[in-house]
């Protein structure tokens, strides 16, 4: 931390050091007026004392390091962390008195401030204060800024350090039970077994029925003569446990304002649809890589990767990410599909969507032409309305709900024609709710959710 000149301090003067200084002008004033010697001398010695003072604080020398730690070094949404702010006094002279105040960002927490009282050269003083996680990203701790104040209260000099610290706030993880939509779709529970699907032009080529949104390209024509339907290949594809996750970040697809009651006994709720599906993409692909699943994750701005770049993400890296993600202003989900056709060669996709338009069921269904059991988690915009939510400053107007809630079924109704699991989510329902109604299904056939609408 740097000095502050004699000028600075002198022009820091406290409320009560303006009013003295005020008052001995008046003195002054005063005497000069009534030629009272003596008060001419009172204003004097009342001007001399805040001076004394500026000049006294501006003579203070400091040189102070610090040091953080967090603890945990990363906490989940709506939990609490701990801080060691630990301050040591790097200069040849002993400290004056310090009032020292770390800057924090208002959601985390009141900002702390500590009192020093000359500290000895080399020493240090610890300090440790609370911060919460209320909201997913990371949060800056600091920097320290600190105030020297003069015995009587008169000057104040204020300078800040540049260090910081870092809170790393990531999405919840919710304990999951089974394997959901992995179990049929790549062998033996997600142990990694393999199935092996014969090549095109054999009489035995594993064929289903057309689906909305198949590649014409993959008509089997042989199969189609002979039971008079239209029916597609499957392609050729090695099978393991594998999956791939779809999170639709867009600001458009969400609702995203408002005050959104959640689901009973929850402490910290998804404040909007976006939490919750990042909150979603955190449990289902922890626990789908701690079953030893080979996990693919993309969202609308394309792949999540690893930072060293190679490889695929594991469980910590993967909160890491999440936690930074935030709402994009893509408006479609052209580079979602882009990626999600590109990556998902094994496994199912789950993807988890928010308000979709009919036009983007196509694109999506085709990129997933193969066996498997994809499932769609879509948000439910009347739940979501009726819980508090909106799509902006002002309220949903009725007509406004009414072609959400149209627009969103015609979506689902698509997507289940197209062979697709699909889920509506509402915001009074946890991860392990919604989980629990992805049910596995043999490659190749649809399935309906029970309780959900046709």
């Amino acid at each position: 931390m740097a000095h502050n000149r004699l000028t600075d301090a002198a022009s820091s003067l406290t409320l009560r050091g303006r009013c003295l200084v005020a008052a001995g002008l008046t003195l002054g004033v005063l005497g000069a007026l009534l030629g009272e010697r003596s008060l001419i001398q009172l204003a004097v010695f009342v001007l001399a004392l805040p001076v004394l003072s500026a000049v006294g604080v501006a003579r203070q020398r400091f040189r102070i390091a610090t040091r953080r730690t967090v603890t945990p070094a990363r906490v989940p949404r709506g939990a609490d962390a701990e801080v060691l702010l630990e301050i040591a006094n790097t200069d040849t002279r002993s400290g004056g008195l310090w009032l020292l105040s770390e800057q924090v960002p208002a959601h985390v927490g009141v900002r702390p401030r500590f009192v020093v009282e000359r500290l000895a050269p080399g020493a240090s003083a610890a300090f440790r204060y609370r911060v919460h996680g209320s909201r997913r990203g990371r949060s800056p701790l600091g920097p320290l800024r600190l105030r020297l104040v003069d015995p009587f209260g008169l000057v104040l000099r204020t300078a800040a350090g540049s260090d910081t610290g870092t809170l790393l706030v990531v999405p919840r993880v919710r304990p999951l039970v089974g394997s959901g939509p992995l179990a049929g779709s790549g062998g033996n529970d997600g142990e990694g077994a393999r199935r092996s699907i014969a090549v095109h032009g054999e009489d035995d080529v594993s064929t289903r029925e057309y689906r909305h949104g198949d590649d014409l390209r993959l008509v089997h024509w042989r199969a189609t003569a002979r039971t008079g339907e239209l029916m597609v290949r499957l392609e050729e594809r090695p099978w393991r446990a594998a999956a791939t996750l779809l999170l639709d970040t867009r600001a458009a697809g969400h609702l995203l304002g408002g005050a959104v009651t959640g689901p009973a006994g929850d402490p910290a709720p998804p404040s909007d649809s976006l939490e919750w599906v990042v909150e979603a993409a955190a449990g289902i692909g922890t626990h789908l890589l701690r079953r030893g699943a080979g996990l693919r994750v993309v969202t609308d701005g394309g792949e999540l990767t690893p930072a060293a770049g190679r490889g695929r993400l594991g469980s910590e890296e993967l909160l890491e990410q999440l936690a930074e993600l935030s709402a994009s202003r893509v408006r479609g989900l052209d580079l979602a599909v882009d990626a999600l056709r590109r990556v998902s060669a094994e496994g199912p996709a789950v993807c988890l969507l928010g308000l979709l338009d009919p036009d983007d069921v196509a694109p999506l269904a085709r990129a997933r032409s193969g066996p498997g059991t994809d499932v769609a988690v879509l948000v439910d915009p009347a739940a979501w309305l009726d819980a508090g939510a909106n799509r902006g400053r002002r309220a949903t107007s009725s007509a406004a709900r009414s072609e959400l809630v149209a627009r969103q079924q015609r979506t689902a109704d698509l997507l289940r024609a197209a062979g697709w699991q699909v889920v509506l989510m509402r915001p009074d329902q946890t991860v392990e709710q919604v989980w629990q109604l992805m049910r596995p299904t043999p490659a190749g056939r649809a399935a309906h959710p029970t309780g959900m609408p046709s």
